[in-house]
């Protein structure tokens, strides 16, 4: 009798808990579908996030033409296409996601959502799964177009480039709430994301590498937000990069991700700001 009490009280308990986590996932994914419908109606936003990413590299594919590139180890393929995908995760996970939480906030719609089922996390990332579904759309496109483009190798290690778009989303979207925390209005929103896309563009190694910088710049550049994530994927094509290096990468890229989270979780406001 105790023996069958305690299989039928463990089934019992297993299938409460994957009911819980079934009810979560159709939560996250039913905010994520409405998300979805009012971004494809945002006709500018949407062109914004696909097209911009496209155009900047083929601006920044002229300006590299002054740079060193042997000294950095590199060839125009391993420096832009990496500089792509970090401009497609900037542009259209992290600029637009931020408006999103702003515009969701400022417009009652977090506020009544947290007065349902909708835990605060849940939230957060069904807000955020749209953006980063572009996102990684986004980069595979880049990879598409400028790879041919520019007759860019085959990658040497995949699995430290998908590490690095992985990591790079995260941290995108978790970035992206904490600076709408800082975020009054709609309108700000424009201008409050500009330092972190600012720093991401020229102290990342995007399309600057941080191997022709000064000694002392290179190694303040080395700890910015995006730099691992932009080493990883690099080293996705050149396959320069071992096992204590990735580590390190994917430790610094987790250690912003918590930051970020930690900043979220304490300052994050659900209502307008005033």
């Amino acid at each position: 009798m105790t023996t069958t009490h305690t299989t039928t009280g463990a089934t019992t308990t297993g299938a409460t808990t994957t009911a819980a986590r079934t009810t979560a996932r159709t939560r996250v994914a039913s905010l994520a579908r409405a998300e979805l419908t009012l971004l494809v109606r945002n006709k500018a936003a949407l062109t914004y996030a696909l097209l911009l990413p496209g155009s900047l590299t083929l601006s920044m594919t002229t300006f590299t033409g002054d740079i060193d590139l042997d000294k950095a180890g590199l060839d125009l393929p391993t420096l832009v296409l990496p500089g792509s995908i970090g401009l497609a995760l900037v542009l259209a996970v992290y600029m637009n996601l931020v408006g999103v939480y702003v515009v969701r906030r400022e417009e009652l719609v977090l506020k009544r959502l947290r007065a349902g089922e909708l835990t605060d996390p849940e939230i957060l990332a069904g807000a955020a799964l749209p953006a980063l579904l572009m996102g990684l759309v986004q980069c595979v496109l880049m990879v598409a177009a400028v790879g041919p483009a520019l007759d860019a190798p085959m990658p040497k290690a995949p699995l430290l480039a998908v590490l690095g778009v992985v990591a790079g989303l995260a941290l995108m979207a978790t970035l992206a709430a904490a600076t709408a925390a800082f975020t009054k209005t709609a309108e700000s929103a424009q201008l409050t994301p500009m330092p972190v896309m600012l720093v991401s563009m020229m102290a990342s190694g995007l399309f600057v590498p941080l191997d022709i910088m000064p000694d002392r710049v290179a190694a303040v550049c080395e700890w910015a937000p995006l730099t691992p994530v932009i080493d990883l994927v690099r080293a996705g094509w050149t396959g320069g990069m071992g096992a204590g290096e990735a580590l390190k990468a994917l430790a610094t890229a987790a250690a912003w991700t918590a930051l970020a989270g930690w900043t979220v979780r304490r300052r994050f406001p659900w209502e307008p700001r005033r």
